[in-house]
């Protein structure tokens, strides 16, 4: 029997937390690194996710990879394709959610799909369209300052139609409360006025569960991971899975290394918790394109530390800081050197026995992931919301908790190390 949901994630850690929620909901998830091989194992799962590097990636690679991941899905049975993308929408002006979204619905024939990254129980909440962070406008949250993909728009609406030709409405929490018909009634409507899209607003997990269950014959959703909540008992209900048994712990025994390359105030405030309890290394940005001998420098540096404490390296900076380095030497390249450092390092940290990684950012988790060759992972238990330990299947076990860089509480870290036998 093949899969019966199939999810294209623009990044490591959206794919982890999109993971992360069906198995919670009792779906037995397998996670994938990159475009799928034709020989990649998948054992029994109900649902595969497959991670890419395509949020910030030119626009023709987003939609050929993405392409390329929703044909082997549909080929393994998925009767079902999300698509998962930030709980703040991170994207350029001109893409890459809806230019990814349109090859999709092109590709599977399909007329409309709905458009919902809320997340209530992270502070992302939809209303009368427009995201929230807390209690704050996306546009004056932290988001603002985003060194790659800045958020100067809270409208969904019109960050939507800024990316898709295709025209896009709104379906408000007034209906939304109403429970799963009026939804289903307001999409009807809003389809026979040619839209296409329809942003649907979220301020609580009800919320979700409700739109959850009115995408039961939708062949493609999009969003952030909350609004696949509702989507297992759906698959439930029509006889399609089983429950899956618990999540279990990662047994993999080795140090810890803790890489955070991610800008967020989440992220910062983290690395403020443990760095006087912690070895710590901060990586000067300058210094990844200055200094030729950097890497052996970390390393020689991780080695020296005592064993039985994590230690930490960092990039992580305030957003006068990351602009400043970026007007000097070019912010993609400042942040690919930083990306190839950190990958680099975790091949060496590996090899000398630190076999626990957490990493912040998603541009950071996709580096070393991709680094380290890991082609696929099994979901463990959560630490934080969105948030679980994973487990590399691999012949050398790797222990991964990949943090998107806003989620998690100020002691994540430690909270993290400390849930690993």
């Amino acid at each position: 029997m093949g899969i019966v949901l199939g999810a294209i994630a623009d990044d490591y850690t959206g794919a982890t937390d999109l993971a992360n929620t069906l198995v919670r909901n009792g779906m037995r998830t397998v996670q994938l690194l990159g475009v799928p091989e034709k020989d990649v194992d998948i054992g029994d799962a109900d649902a595969v996710v497959v991670a890419l590097k395509s949020r910030t990636a030119p626009m023709h690679i987003a939609v050929n990879e993405s392409l390329k991941s929703a044909n082997w899905l549909l080929r393994k049975g998925a009767s079902q394709l999300f698509f998962k993308y930030c709980s703040t929408f991170d994207s350029t002006k001109h893409g890459n959610i809806g230019p990814v979204a349109d090859a999709l619905l092109q590709l599977l024939d399909a007329k409309l799909a709905f458009v919902c990254p809320a997340f209530p129980t992270t502070g992302r909440t939809i209303y009368n369209g427009h995201l929230y962070v807390g209690s704050q406008l996306l546009s004056e949250s932290p988001m603002k300052d985003h060194p790659l993909t800045p958020m100067k728009q809270s409208c969904l609406v019109s960050l939507m139609s800024g990316q898709t030709a295709n025209k896009v409405g709104l379906i408000p929490w007034q209906i939304v409360n109403q429970g799963v018909e009026e939804i289903q009634r307001s999409a009807q409507k809003l389809s026979s006025k040619n839209c296409t899209y329809m942003v649907v607003d979220a301020l609580q997990d009800a919320d979700l569960l409700s739109i959850g269950q009115s995408v039961k014959k939708h062949q493609l959703i999009t969003g952030g991971s909350g609004v696949a909540i509702g989507l297992p008992q759906n698959y439930r209900d029509q006889g399609l899975i089983e429950n899956a048994k618990a999540a279990s712990m990662p047994e993999v025994y080795g140090k810890t290394l803790v890489i955070a390359g991610s800008c967020s105030v989440a992220t910062r405030a983290q690395i403020n918790h443990v760095k006087n309890k912690w070895p710590t290394y901060k990586v000067d940005p300058v210094s990844v394109i200055t200094s030729k001998t950097l890497l052996d420098d970390i390393a020689d540096w991780i080695l020296k530390q005592p064993g039985d404490l994590p230690v930490l390296v960092y990039s992580s900076a305030k957003p006068s800081e990351v602009s400043a380095a970026q007007k000097a030497h070019g912010g993609e390249k400042v942040g690919e050197l930083i990306e190839r450092l950190y990958g680099e390092l975790s091949v060496r940290m590996v090899s000398a026995g630190f076999t626990r990684l957490i990493i912040a950012g998603g541009e950071t988790s996709g580096a070393v992931a991709g680094a380290l060759g890991i082609k696929s992972l099994r979901i463990g238990p959560e630490i934080d919301p969105g948030v679980p330990w994973t487990e590399s299947v691999s012949t050398t076990p790797i222990a991964l908790a990949l943090k998107s860089g806003n989620f998690g509480g100020e002691a994540f870290f430690e909270k993290a190390s400390n849930m690993l036998p």
